[in-house]
C-alpha cells in the first residue's frame, strides 16, 4: 500500500494506492476487474455556499466533497503518475495553482 499525499495552501489531501498483495477496497463502486493497483482518493471542488469550510492560505474556501471514484491500473507506474495528477487537480479545482502542489509517496 502507498499513500500519495499532496500539501499546498497550508492543507493536505491523501489517496491510497492499493498494490497487488493488499486488501483492495470492498466499498460499493470499487473496481472488480482483477487490475493490480487501485487508487483511491476524495475528490472536491469549491462551491459558494454550504459545504465545509477550509482555511487555503490566507482565505477560507468552502469546499464540498465528491464520492471516491476508484481507478484501477496496469503497473505502478501508471497509477502513481493518475494519482499525482488527481491530487493537482484537486488542488487547482479550489484556486491553487498545480505547480505549487507538493506531492509526497509513503510506502506502508
Amino acid at each position: 500500500m502507498l499513500l500519495i499525499r499532496g500539501e499546498a495552501g497550508g492543507t493536505a489531501l491523501t489517496g491510497t494506492l492499493y498494490e497487488p498483495g493488499d486488501d483492495p477496497p470492498s466499498f460499493s463502486g470499487a473496481p472488480d476487474d482483477g487490475a493490480p493497483y487501485v487508487w483511491v482518493c476524495d475528490s472536491f471542488y469549491e462551491v459558494a455556499s454550504g459545504g465545509q469550510v477550509q482555511r487555503i492560505g490566507d482565505r477560507e474556501v468552502n469546499v464540498a466533497f465528491e464520492s471516491p471514484s476508484p481507478r484501477g491500473f496496469e503497473t505502478r507506474e501508471q497509477a502513481i503518475e493518475a494519482a499525482k495528477d488527481h491530487v493537482r487537480t484537486q488542488f487547482q479545482r479550489i484556486g491553487l495553482d498545480s505547480e505549487d502542489v507538493t506531492i509526497t509517496l509513503k510506502e506502508m
